[in-house]
């Protein structure tokens, strides 16, 4: 009988032996974690902070708000009337076609709420979605989502003009 498979078993047993050794928890590795409190050190560190500007792999970094211009209201304009007039109509009052046919009705962005809520708030709606919303984040930019809020401002400060301070052209295109 020849010991050359014996040997070959041996050494397999071995490598599988020593490979089975060298593995470790994957999961227990050592890392500090933010907020991670170690009770057992005396001068325990503050917790970890990202430095400013850190973004997600998995996530594109938010613009800030433009300044409002002319140019960025006509184009939340457009944008709006393509993509948020059919629910929320386009004064803003929630009469939109696809609500005058029986889907739900959107809140009004007349009402007090939406007029304290701040452009945040309308930034995240579009972006996640809101109730019977769905996100907008794959259909509009993110700079089209700052004049399509722009122009939702500009829709509720226009409802804020009493008639008496229109010029007479105004109130006659009024009627």
């Amino acid at each position: 009988m020849s010991r050359r498979p014996l040997v070959h078993a041996i050494g397999l047993a071995l490598l599988l032996a020593l490979l089975a050794a060298g593995c470790d928890n994957m999961a227990n590795q050592q890392k500090v974690n933010p907020y991670e409190v170690y009770p057992a050190a005396s001068n325990p560190l503050p917790p970890l902070r990202n430095p400013p500007g850190t973004v997600a792999r998995d996530q594109q970094p938010e613009p800030p708000p433009p300044p409002v211009t002319l140019a960025l209201l006509e184009r939340g304009r457009q944008r709006f009337n393509i993509d948020c007039s059919v629910c929320h109509g386009f004064a803003g009052f929630a009469d939109g076609m696809v609500v005058q046919r029986g889907f739900p009705a959107p809140p009004s962005y007349h009402s007090d709420r939406l007029r304290k809520a701040s452009i945040q708030h309308y930034y995240d709606v579009i972006t996640n979605g809101y109730g019977v919303m769905y996100s907008y984040a794959q259909r509009v930019s993110p700079e089209d989502r700052w004049a399509i809020i722009a122009y939702i401002r500009a829709l509720q400060a226009a409802e804020d003009v009493p008639v008496s301070q229109l010029t007479p052209a105004e109130r006659a295109a009024l009627k």
